[in-house]
């Protein structure tokens, strides 16, 4: 096994074994209510009991994201997800293929078969993205028809209402304010325990998700380190992986002749003009 392949597999370890700051935040109960009320003050009924973290984590490969699912009694399932800075729409994949799959968990937990005359019963969805860059002009809801389809009238269709930053004091603003500050921090130290240690210092001091951050520091940090560590890693193993597809590219143009080393050189940008060249000798003494 490669020392790239390792690596790699060690990043998505650690990925699968650590919490996010947004799942490690609402985890505690607590945090989940204020952010149910958020979004539902008028449930005075809700309380931390009613309240069930849905786990959908294991739903994609790629746990990068942070993405949540909440059960509210048996009549309710919100999905949130949080896409982060760079905005895409296919944030809307992920719903659609996280709710499938609460729903199936759904069914098996309260053993109800699909295949018996008898109609099952569904918490009603509610979908949620957590966008945590500026909103400029991007809506204030978005749907898999739009996004997908120039709004033609499909078969299935996803909407999800996008949350922006707010002049609004509830946890989930709180939240939103804290990635802002996060990558102000990045942009002016980097990715490194500077970047988190000031992000901690001034939403504390600007009384930004202040009780969690002064109880869960410690965890915070290691939190938000180990996103560098898996962001280098990733990047080193995709760099790794362009610099192997161009080598193979080279050594088939080199062995069909019809081009020069320099003529391959420009369509190669990760090999040095001296690999080129000892490419071609190791090509010549195995001819």
């Amino acid at each position: 096994m490669s020392d790239d392949t390792k690596q790699t597999q060690e990043a998505k370890a650690k990925r699968t074994a650590k919490n996010s700051v947004f799942l490690d935040l609402f985890q505690d109960k607590k945090n989940l209510l204020k952010l149910y009320k958020t979004l539902h003050p008028e449930d005075t009924d809700a309380t931390e009991d009613t309240l069930d973290i849905v786990t959908i984590d294991n739903v994609l490969t790629d746990n990068l994201y942070n993405d949540l699912g909440i059960m509210v009694g048996n009549n309710r399932l919100l999905l949130l997800l949080e896409a982060q800075s760079s905005w895409t729409a296919n944030i809307l994949i992920r719903i659609l293929l996280y709710l499938a799959h609460s729903y199936h968990e759904y069914f098996e937990r309260t053993s109800q078969s699909l295949y018996k005359s008898k109609k099952v019963k569904m918490p009603k969805p509610e979908l949620y993205v957590i966008y945590t860059g500026n909103k400029g002009r991007k809506p204030d809801t978005i749907s898999l028809s739009q996004e997908f389809f120039d709004g033609a009238d499909i078969d299935i269709e996803i909407k999800a209402k996008v949350i922006y930053e707010s002049d609004k004091d509830n946890i989930i603003n709180e939240y939103i304010v804290f990635c802002k500050v996060f990558n102000e921090q990045i942009k002016e130290h980097g990715m490194t325990k500077q970047a988190v240690t000031e992000t901690i210092r001034i939403c504390k001091d600007r009384n930004i998700l202040k009780q969690y951050l002064s109880s869960k520091e410690v965890e915070v940090v290691t939190i938000m380190m180990s996103l560098f560590d898996d962001e280098q890693i990733m990047k080193s193993f995709i760099k790794s992986e362009r610099h192997d597809a161009e080598r193979a590219m080279a050594e088939q143009l080199i062995r069909k002749g019809k081009m020069t080393l320099e003529e391959i050189a420009d369509c190669v940008s990760e090999l040095s003009f001296d690999e080129l060249k000892e490419i071609e000798a190791e090509i010549m003494q195995l001819a």
